[in-house]
């Protein structure tokens, strides 16, 4: 079976003239060939240096569709969305055509237009992956509209969490982000990790303030000195436009920052094993692959109880749930966790494998055969 997955992913040409592309999408789109037989990927490609994140393709048997690479937040990048519409949904129709059928990765600028087309005037089998935060309250127009639209519509649609009048044709998908090997060796790796000596923190993702990259920096400097002698580094993982900013509310820090930009998943993961707590103080989810991965290596996740994230963390229990978002919140959340004892820290360490089991790439595969593929039976 072909499929053809349609998405505003980020692909890059490097130097040897080699496709990359935003590498947690990728690794995705890698297992899925365990699945189907050949795969489409239509996405935006950028003329920019990739970044160290951005990974290959694993096959030939995977093929990139570019598109051109339009969205953004100014007005102008709004009309380059609508300027390029007709070009983007030629080279969707046409690579439709050599498919049995699409996935289409929500919400995003050209789903505005895209979805209607799918929905409307295209009759091939297809799902909708809706990654964002499906009971957001304040989304803007465009995701609140693709929301809307499917869930009037009748093929299936992968959500992050359970919700109340939630329609049949909308299923409960985890985001898979781990290798059955890698739930397998991460014990091994972590055994020595406990909280006695000093904690090291991570944050991995965009940084910026809709991330609360900012109230991370602020709540650690917050703590009393006691406090923060506790602390050994905060890793933050990413890159993003105040990053300039960020740096400099860390200068006259007693805590040690560390900017590391992207990095591979292989580097990445090295700081989720040097980890004890990882701190995610976002406005809107759905449920981001990195928790499950921090999770993984030991990590304790501090996290916002927003969209399905309440449904896999629990406060107290395998981790710490922000309600509001505020320095002092966040502060008090920190403190819990330093609090806590070494016993406690191996229980929520050791108890974790049936949970992220459900976010390895073979449970993932395994639902598309049985829930989205007989869906259309």
């Amino acid at each position: 079976m072909k499929l053809a997955i349609i998405s505003h992913t980020e692909h890059y040409k490097t130097a040897q003239n080699i496709i990359v592309g935003w590498g947690p999408t990728i690794t995705e789109i890698n297992y899925l060939l365990e699945t189907f037989d050949e795969i489409y990927h239509v996405a935006m490609l950028h003329e920019k240096q990739a970044p160290e994140s951005a990974l290959p393709y694993k096959s030939k048997r995977i093929k990139f569709i570019a598109l051109p690479a339009v969205g953004g937040k100014r007005r102008v990048d709004k009309w380059q969305i609508l300027i390029q519409s007709p070009k983007i949904i030629k080279t969707i129709s046409k690579t439709l055509k050599q498919v049995d059928c699409y996935q289409f990765r929500a919400p995003t600028g050209i789903g505005t237009f895209v979805i209607p087309y799918l929905v409307l005037l295209n009759r091939k089998k297809g799902w909708f992956k809706y990654a964002g935060n499906w009971n957001q309250k304040n989304a803007s127009w465009s995701y609140a509209f693709q929301r809307w639209i499917l869930k009037r519509q009748g093929r299936p649609v992968t959500i992050n969490g359970t919700w109340s009048e939630q329609p049949d044709h909308c299923l409960s998908f985890e985001n898979p982000c781990l290798t059955l090997a890698e739930i397998d060796s991460a014990p091994e790796l972590i055994k020595n990790k406990n909280v006695e000596s000093k904690i090291d923190v991570c944050f991995v993702g965009r940084l910026e303030n809709a991330k609360g990259v900012h109230l991370i920096i602020k709540a650690m400097n917050s703590l009393n000195e006691n406090e923060k002698s506790r602390i050994g580094t905060v890793h933050l993982v990413g890159d993003g436009e105040h990053v300039d900013a960020y740096k400099r509310m860390c200068e006259k820090s007693s805590v040690t920052f560390n900017f590391h930009g992207f990095l591979s998943r292989d580097r990445v993961r090295e700081i989720y094993i040097k980890s004890h707590l990882f701190i995610l103080p976002s406005e809107s989810e759905g449920f981001p692959k990195v928790i499950a991965e921090a999770l993984n290596y030991g990590c304790i996740p501090i996290v916002t109880d927003i969209s399905s994230i309440g449904d896999y963390i629990k406060d107290q229990n395998n981790g710490f749930l922000l309600t509001k978002l505020t320095v002092e919140h966040l502060a008090f959340k920190i403190r819990e966790m330093l609090k806590m004892t070494n016993p406690d820290y191996l229980r929520i360490k050791n108890s974790q494998k049936d949970l992220l089991s459900k976010f390895s790439y073979s449970y993932y595969n395994n639902r598309i055969k049985k829930e989205i593929l007989n869906f259309w039976e």
